[in-house]
Parts: structure tokens; C-alpha cells; sequence
């Protein structure tokens, strides 16, 4: 078959089933969106910025586990959109980036956009590839999706030169084999290792990340045979269904509630499948493993990095898990456990009030969004304290209703991770939880979301201030520098996007304000609602990374930074209330 390169990549995008091409069209690649438009199953989605191309793409993945594809110009566009590839990259989402290159075929120096692309993005992609001949496009392509799927999933870039997109060539089509999607076959003898140690264990952990993500029912039968607590990383939300009596929270050491931590340090033995204990996922590396470590995960070297482990296994966390179940005994219901589990829960339930010193209480705002929106709703959230306030008052059901920059914390994630998290799952709801500062990053993507019908309920959490560092810099230092944003209308903002939207002031209009947002994306339109949302009351997560990474400090920079600290408060004290 003769086929353009441009007609090639739509055949390879197609073939793999790529249903979205998020990126912004330029001299060097406007053949392909030529072909694009002619595609009845690939839909090329204009974006503002690169940078949202990636987050989508992303987000599209992380909700509905369909791969979609970054499509963007040589050198500015790829660097535009590092970010979010980045971000791909560390939280090991799969992802097609489909970079144009320069003219392969010209002897000129100094192209358009002319830089290294392999180079600048080896540090974060799983592989770079270039189609160095026309004949090579449909394999390349093909090939590189294949990667960005196999094993520990993350993101590929696939280099098409823009001369290639001119002539026609004969293409072969057809499957390209030889990456492994499932993992590497287990080994026996980890296998038995492992049941030796949870057969020997009073009452093991369960520590749980996204990389369960696809056997989310064999690992509850694996915590009911084992009548495990199950914790999981933050990433990992979701993954165990959190109305289960066994489910404990996403953490269990300092930056979880109290409750956590004695169920935790009552195990002895620790089995943690598809999770790498990064740092933000443990809170500062605020928590231990109880007893002997198990350790699972389909990428070899994570096992045993960041904690010692009694035993490695290698193996997709589903094939692993099953080996497990069918040698393991069960152990029935421990009602003792399950008791304090949900007491726990309760306890940290009515310690905080849904009524905070102003504003909207996060409590109220979370409790309200889960009474009116359905099960099935994906939320999708920022760097920051909607990640930490998302992941401790929702609870959700299934995995990939929980969209969050974790390891690479990237700001202006939320509203384009909802717009593909939309575009991907169309009729499911979708719930976008930008701070105010991450909004000014990529909130003019709801242009994007009005015209291609992606109706995300966007709730801007609102206090004029980057409150996740203005929180640290209260505690550890009593003075915020740097951290106070500038004043912006979010109304006229709206409107200016054609946008619909609402302010919410106050807890008593809490309930009106959610209603209306979900009716509104019923009836197919984006809606932005502007929360100002009461930070008062500090989460789990931040008040124990706090002490984690205090706890770190040698005994004379402590000293340090308490005097300080005090020091401040008393003259801002004397001084007057702002301690701006």
C-alpha cells in the first residue's frame, strides 16, 4: 500500500487505537493534521498550550487506560509540553509523544526549531525513536506505542522529520511483537518465599499502588483471605474500594491520621504491590514497612530500592497476586480489626467540623460533591493542597477516578487532566480541583473544553495565595514570601472562555452551588465554580511532611529554625495581625 508518511502515522494511530491527538499544528507537521482531518477514528483536539497537550493526554490514560497522543512541532512545542511529559514519566503513565522534526534532507544550517529533541527529551521518556526513512514511519510509530505500554507503562517520543511527510512511499503494515505487556514470568521461589512470610505473619499490611490498578478484584480477595489492612499510595486511591472495613487510608505513617499508624505498627509483615515508596507517596519517606517487606512491581528495579525487602518479586501485580491466592489459606474475619479500622475512621470523621473560621470548609465542599455526583465521577486535582485535601475526604470506589501530579507535582495539571479524563469518558462525570495558582497556569483550556463539549465542573479553590507553600512557610519560618498571588476575576474570565459560572462564599450555599455545577455538565456545557475555600484547618498529609522533614534536620538546625519561627511571631505579634 502507497501511503504518504502524514496518511502513515494516522494508519499507525489508528491501528493502535488512538482515539485523540491533543497538540497545536505548525509549518513543519501540517500534512499530518492534512490526514488527521481526513481520520473517521483519530480526532485531533487544539490546544492553548503544549504544556495541556501532555496533561491531557495523560489524564485521558489515568481515567479510561487508553493511551492517547501528544502531537506537537519541533523544539518549542516539545518543550512546551516537558512538563506534563515529565510528570508521564514519573507517575509511569503510557503516552504516544509524536514530535515533528526538521528537514532531514536539507544540508542548511540553522532550521526552524532546530534542536536536539533526542537529547532534550532522553531524561524523560521511556525511549526516544526516529523514523530515519519514509519507509519506517508506520513501524516506528507503531513500535513506540507498543513501548510506551509494556512493562512500567510511561511516556515514548517518536521523531518524524518533516520531510518524510511530503512523498509516498509503500508501507508494510502489521503488528510489531516483542515487547512484553504483562511482565516477565514469575519465579517460583519468590512466590514460596513470599507465602512463607505472610503464612507466618499474625497480620500482615497490605501497601497498595497504581500498579494494582488492573486487578483491583483479585486484590480484594487477597485482603480478605489474608483479613490484611490495606493502605495505598495516593496514586493508588481508589485501587481498593475505600467503603471496605479493611481499607485503612492512602498512607499509613506520619502524614495519616493517628489511627493508621497503630494499625500499621500492629503488623508484622508488609506486602506492597505496584508502589515504589517515592517520596510524596510516603509523605517525606514519613513511614516504615512493619516487619519483613514483600515487595512486588513489574519494573526490576524498584524492588527493594527505598526499603530493604525480605523478598523481591519481579511480575505484574495481577499474575502475582493470583499465584498467591491459589496456595494461600484463609484466615476469616477479624472483627477486632475491622472494629478499630472503622472507629478510626469515625474518629477522624467528627474531629473535623464541617464548619471552618470562613469560607467553605473543604469537609463540607467534598462531602457534598460525593453526595451529588455519582459513583462513577472522576476528580481530577493540582499540586498541592487539592491533592492532599482530595485524597483525605473523598472516597472512591474504583481506580482511575482519582487524577493527581504526584511524584513529578506538577502545577496547572487539573483542568486539561479533566478535559481528557472528559473527552476519554464521555458521559461520565468529570470533577476539576485547581488551586488559584494552578489555574493561572492552564485555565485558559476551557476554551478548550467549550469547544470540543469536554463538560468538566471546575471548582477553582480560591484563597489568593499558594497555600501548600504559604502553609510551610507559616509553620517552618512565620513569614510567607513570594507566595500571595495577585488578584484575578474569575467571572470575567468565564465569560470571556463562554463558560458558565457560579461563586460560592459560604458553607450555607455549598449544596446549591454543587447541584448547579452538575446539572450544568448534564446538560453537555463546562462549568467554573470559584470556592473560597477556608485552609484553616491543616490536613494529615502536610502537618506530618512538616514533622517528618524536621525530624530530618540536625539538632542545631532545629534549634535554628524554632528560634526563628518564634522569634517572627513575637515581633509580628507587637507588630500587629499581618504578618505578611
Amino acid at each position: 500500500m502507497r501511503l504518504t508518511a502524514a496518511q502513515a502515522v494516522v494508519r499507525a494511530l489508528e491501528d493502535e487505537g488512538i482515539a485523540h491527538a491533543f497538540g497545536i499544528p505548525g509549518t513543519h507537521n501540517i500534512e499530518l493534521y492534512d490526514a488527521l482531518a481526513a481520520s473517521e477514528v483519530v480526532r485531533p483536539v487544539l490546544v492553548t498550550d503544549e504544556q495541556s497537550a501532555s496533561f491531557m493526554a495523560d489524564g485521558h490514560w489515568r481515567a479510561s487506560g487508553r493511551m492517547a497522543c501528544v502531537n506537537v512541532v519541533p523544539g518549542a512545542g516539545l518543550t512546551h509540553a516537558l512538563s506534563g511529559i515529565a510528570e508521564a514519566y514519573l507517575d509511569n503513565v503510557p503516552m504516544l509523544v509524536l514530535a515533528c522534526g526538521i528537514r532531514l534532507e536539507s544540508d542548511s544550517a540553522y532550521q526552524l526549531h532546530d534542536v536536539d529533541q533526542m537529547a532534550i527529551a532522553a531524561p524523560v521518556v521511556k525511549e526516544a525513536l526516529r523514523a530515519s526513512r519514509r519507509d519506517e514511519v508506520y513501524r516506528t510509530v507503531r513500535r513506540g506505542c507498543a513501548i510506551a505500554r509494556a512493562g512500567a507503562p510511561g511516556p515514548v517520543l517518536v521523531e518524524v522529520p518533516a520531510d518524510h511527510y511530503l512523498a509516498q512511499e509503500s508501507v508494510e503494515q502489521k503488528a510489531v511483537g516483542g515487547e512484553q505487556r504483562d511482565g516477565p514470568p514469575l519465579d517460583r521461589e519468590t512466590i514460596l518465599r513470599s507465602l512463607e512470610t505472610l503464612e507466618g505473619a499474625k497480620r500482615p499490611l497490605l501497601y497498595v499502588g497504581f500498579g494494582a490498578a488492573g486487578a483491583s478484584e483479585v486484590l480484594v480477595e487477597l485482603a480478605e483471605r489474608l483479613e490484611a489492612p490495606v493502605a495505598t499510595t495516593i496514586q493508588g486511591k481508589g485501587v481498593f474500594p475505600e467503603s471496605h472495613p479493611l481499607f485503612l487510608w492512602p498512607g499509613f505513617g506520619d502524614a495519616a491520621p493517628p489511627f493508621t499508624r497503630r494499625v500499621a505498627e500492629s503488623s508484622d509483615a508488609t506486602l506492597a504491590i505496584g508502589c515504589r515508596f517515592s517520596e510524596v507517596g510516603t509523605g517525606s519517606y514519613g513511614l516504615r514497612p512493619p516487619g519483613a517487606l514483600i515487595h512486588v512491581d513489574i519494573d526490576p528495579a524498584v524492588p527493594g530500592r527505598n526499603f530493604e525487602a525480605a523478598v523481591k518479586v519481579v511480575g505484574d501485580a495481577g499474575a502475582v497476586m493470583r499465584a498467591l491466592l491459589a496456595e494461600l489459606r484463609p484466615r476469616g474475619a477479624d472483627e477486632e480489626l475491622r472494629g478499630r479500622i472503622a472507629d478510626g475512621h469515625a474518629e477522624v470523621a467528627g474531629a473535623r467540623g464541617s464548619e471552618g473560621e470562613s469560607g467553605v470548609s473543604p469537609s463540607n465542599l467534598f462531602r457534598t460533591l460525593q453526595a451529588r455526583f455519582p459513583a462513577e465521577t472522576v476528580y481530577a486535582t493540582d499540586s498541592g493542597n487539592g491533592t492532599f485535601l482530595a485524597m483525605e475526604w473523598l472516597r472512591l470506589e474504583a481506580p482511575g477516578r482519582f487524577l493527581a501530579p504526584v511524584d513529578y507535582s506538577c502545577m496547572g495539571y487539573a483542568v486539561p487532566a479533566s478535559i481528557g479524563a472528559a473527552l476519554a469518558c464521555p458521559g461520565v462525570p468529570v470533577v476539576s480541583l485547581p488551586g488559584d495558582g494552578a489555574f493561572l497556569m492552564t485555565g485558559l483550556e476551557l476554551l478548550t473544553a467549550a469547544r470540543e463539549g469536554a463538560a468538566t465542573a471546575v471548582f477553582v479553590l480560591r484563597d489568593r495565595e499558594l497555600a501548600q507553600i504559604s502553609q510551610f512557610q507559616d509553620i517552618a519560618l512565620s513569614r510567607r514570601t513570594s507566595s500571595e498571588l495577585p488578584d484575578y476575576d474569575l467571572s470575567a474570565l468565564s465569560r470571556a472562555v463562554g463558560i458558565d459560572y457560579r461563586r460560592l462564599g459560604s458553607n450555607a450555599d455549598v449544596e446549591e452551588a454543587v447541584d448547579w455545577s452538575a446539572s450544568t455538565i448534564e446538560a453537555g456545557r463546562p462549568a467554573m465554580v470559584e470556592v473560597a475555600i477556608d485552609y484553616s484547618e491543616k490536613t494529615y498529609f502536610t502537618k506530618g511532611v512538616v514533622r517528618t522533614a524536621f525530624g530530618r534536620l540536625p539538632w542545631a538546625d532545629r534549634l535554628r529554625f524554632v528560634g526563628r519561627a518564634l522569634g517572627r511571631r513575637v515581633l509580628g505579634s507587637l507588630a500587629g495581625p499581618d504578618r505578611s
